[in-house]
């Protein structure tokens, strides 16, 4: 017993050293990590999201469908009216709106809802008009002076067609100025002086301009050399004449109307060579009568695309104002836009004349039928 106690004491003093030690603080036990485990859950690139650097909840991209408004019943498979004029005059004729009547179309088009885009972006479906809205196309043949005058000031006329687009513009700056002038001949809008200034005004503004050949001659009897020079030739000189070096002709309106009757030459309109340059259109217009397919419609051609005459006079119940009282009749004939660039919608019944996209989203839904 006597040689236990020393061991007994020491077991005593060391165990209260312990507890002092512990109470002092002056001993810390280290936090035991549990061992990370590896996950076996595969995260998509498109759920990963960007921590927030100041803790907040990371902000979630929003469906752009959520945007699209329903209730205005977008129809981007509806057709388009291209409308085709002439000239501007003092006296209204078949062929020639006078300025007021020309004001009078547009104020029209502006309050029933259409907005202008340019012909190239038709032909491309980049359509980016507000939604609710729908798309029109504007075009000018023939390039005469009523088209687009200088005065001795160096002022643009006011009641020729560029002015009043210019002026009707600025006092509706949601109508954008766009429009298409397919000019022929060497000296286009007839002021031999203000050629190039006035291509180059144009295509600064955001206008464009269009192939309509290098003598207005009916292309149906012509050659293959032939209908090249006619198309070629003109663009060449088109592209000349304009200093910005990115600008390209491209789109094409047929005189007349007229396409060659051997089917083998039809493929010249499109492309062809001369005098050692290539050109190529994207856009092929006709004289007319009705309202162009939508660019997704499977039944679209941008080799062929038809006019509206912008007239009231002998249009043969397929002017301007008929085709929209008849789109105010049968609104669901009517391209509307979405306002969403990136997406196609339709109605659910109209989803099978749509061609697929793989650029663009196809959103079809089921319109409510009004009583």
């Amino acid at each position: 017993m006597r040689k236990l106690l020393p061991a007994l004491i020491l077991c005593v003093f060391f165990l209260a050293a312990c507890g002092s030690l512990q109470m002092s603080g002056e001993i810390k036990a280290e936090p035991v990590q549990a061992p990370q485990q590896s996950s076996s859950v595969s995260v998509k690139p498109e759920e990963i999201v960007e921590q927030d650097p100041d803790g907040a909840e990371p902000a979630q991209t929003p469906d752009p469908k959520a945007t699209i408004d329903l209730s205005k019943m977008p129809n981007e498979a509806g057709k388009i009216m291209v409308l085709m004029y002439h000239n501007i005059g003092s006296v209204e004729k078949e062929w020639v709106r006078t300025p007021e009547n020309f004001i009078k179309d547009l104020t029209t088009l502006y309050e029933k809802g259409y907005r202008p885009i340019s012909l190239t972006d038709y032909v491309t479906g980049h359509i980016a008009v507000e939604q609710g809205y729908s798309p029109v196309v504007i075009t000018f043949d023939d390039g005469n002076m009523n088209n687009f005058e200088y005065l001795e000031d160096g002022t643009i006329r006011k009641d020729c067609a560029v002015g009043l687009l210019m002026d009707f513009h600025g006092k509706h700056p949601d109508f954008p100025l766009e429009a298409t002038f397919f000019l022929d001949g060497r000296i286009p809008f007839r002021q031999k002086a203000l050629i190039s200034q006035k291509l180059d005004f144009l295509t600064e503004q955001g206008m464009d301009i269009g192939n309509h050949t290098k003598t207005h001659e009916n292309l149906k009897d012509l050659t293959a050399n032939g209908i090249q020079e006619q198309i070629g030739a003109q663009a060449q000189f088109l592209s000349e004449s304009i200093h910005r070096e990115d600008y390209v002709i491209n789109t094409l309106a047929l005189p007349f109307g007229g396409r060659p009757k051997d089917e083998s030459l039809k493929k010249y309109l499109a492309t062809g060579l001369y005098d050692g340059l290539a050109y190529e259109n994207i856009a092929i217009l006709n004289v007319g009568w009705k309202p162009g397919y939508s660019p997704y419609d499977l039944r679209f051609d941008r080799e062929s695309i038809p006019r509206v005459r912008a007239s009231e006079m002998k249009v043969d119940q397929v002017g301007l104002y008929n085709y929209i009282a008849y789109f105010d009749k049968n609104p669901r004939e009517r391209f509307i836009s979405d306002g969403v660039a990136e997406i196609i919608t339709i109605p659910e019944d109209q989803k099978g004349q749509i061609k697929p996209s793989a650029e663009k989203e196809i959103y079809t839904y089921s319109p409510i039928q009004k009583p």
